[in-house]
């Protein structure tokens, strides 16, 4: 037929078995896509359909390309999630008014935090953008912010992202077993049971980035750890991406244990929500004091999170405005003072 088109692609970046798969199933997943002939030969390939067809998947290499060079690897599912985003970045395009500029999707690729199973992650707020750019220039990073705003997502997401391309060699997540004044002395079961709801938070973050039997491996192997804040007293984590979520329950000597635990080339995220603060009356928040203790340390980046990046239902951020409104109201909890001084913009 005339209106066959022949291209053929140049692999120069990039071992070509990684850019094929196993057994080609790169090229065959991508001829179920699309209506072209793929032909692979050494680091030649030939693309063979209709013309606009070949551009689009000559597009899906040059991504495929990228994201290899990026992380050293290229899975089938970062290959679905290629084909995924290039199909939709054209259908943009033609529905686009004539002279408006292409968004190429390279720029939407290195936003992506994560490649999953279920397709990608990233940022989907500013305030979640601001926070994700501090988390890629800085050691640590404190984010607080309301329920909702896809703190311990977005955390997990990039220590998962670390692990897979080899920035780390554990993850270590931890959270203060504390929670409305309850004392894990008086729930059911032995210790790991008492424990577990505390950390299932986490546990259900892990369980949508990785699959389960790589997962339990990782668990199993102490490369991914999930503990109580106090496990981690005495101990020197090299080589690792830490995060404390809820640190707003972490009290001022807790959260000094924890950051005094970073060693070479570790990161660390502290998550908290100051307006949720779980600790007896005489204990002091952690999360509210290195604020102040911490504030201008190089190295150290604060960022604040408020309703507008709730991304959760839409309920949750109307309901963190009514708590705002009727905390004004009644002139604030005496609990929780000092949180006021702190700005959420």
């Amino acid at each position: 037929m005339d209106d066959v088109y022949e291209r053929l692609f140049m692999i120069d970046r990039v071992d070509p078995m990684l850019l094929y798969g196993v057994g080609d199933q790169h090229l065959r997943l991508i001829e179920k896509h699309f209506p072209v002939q793929l032909i692979a030969r050494g680091n030649q390939l030939k693309i063979r359909g209709k013309p606009g067809e070949v551009e689009l998947v000559e597009n899906i290499f040059s991504e495929m390309v990228f994201v290899a060079n990026r992380n050293n690897a290229l899975a089938l599912e970062d290959v679905e999630t290629i084909i995924h985003i290039v199909k939709a970045d054209s259908s943009a395009n033609r529905l686009s008014p004539a002279g408006t500029e292409k968004v190429h999707s390279h720029q939407e690729l290195d936003e992506v935090i994560l490649f999953t199973q279920r397709g990608y992650i990233k940022a989907r707020t500013k305030g979640q953008q601001e926070v994700a750019e501090a988390i890629k220039r800085s050691d640590l990073v404190v984010v607080i912010g309301p329920a909702g705003t896809g703190k311990t997502y977005l955390a997990v997401a990039f220590a998962v992202a670390a692990l897979k391309e080899k920035q780390v060699k554990k993850i270590v997540l931890a959270r203060p077993a504390v929670e409305a004044g309850e004392s894990l002395g008086y729930l059911p079961g032995d210790y790991k049971e008492k424990i577990d709801p505390y950390l299932r938070p986490l546990y259900d973050a892990l369980e949508e980035m990785l699959p389960r039997d790589l997962l339990k491996k990782y668990t199993e192997q102490d490369i991914i750890e999930v503990i109580p804040l106090a496990y981690m007293r005495g101990r020197t984590l090299n080589n690792a991406f830490v995060i404390l979520d809820e640190a707003q329950n972490a009290t001022s000597m807790q959260m000094k244990m924890f950051l005094t635990r970073l060693g070479i080339n570790s990161k660390a995220i502290v998550n908290g929500d100051i307006t949720q603060i779980d600790l007896p009356e005489k204990s002091k928040s952690g999360l509210l004091e290195i604020q102040r203790v911490l504030h201008g340390v190089d190295g150290i980046e604060f960022h604040y999170l408020d309703r507008t990046d709730v991304v959760r239902h839409r309920l949750v951020r109307d309901i963190i405005q009514a708590y705002e409104e009727d905390k004004k109201q009644t002139n604030g909890n005496p609990k929780n003072e000092g949180a006021e001084h702190v700005s959420d913009s």
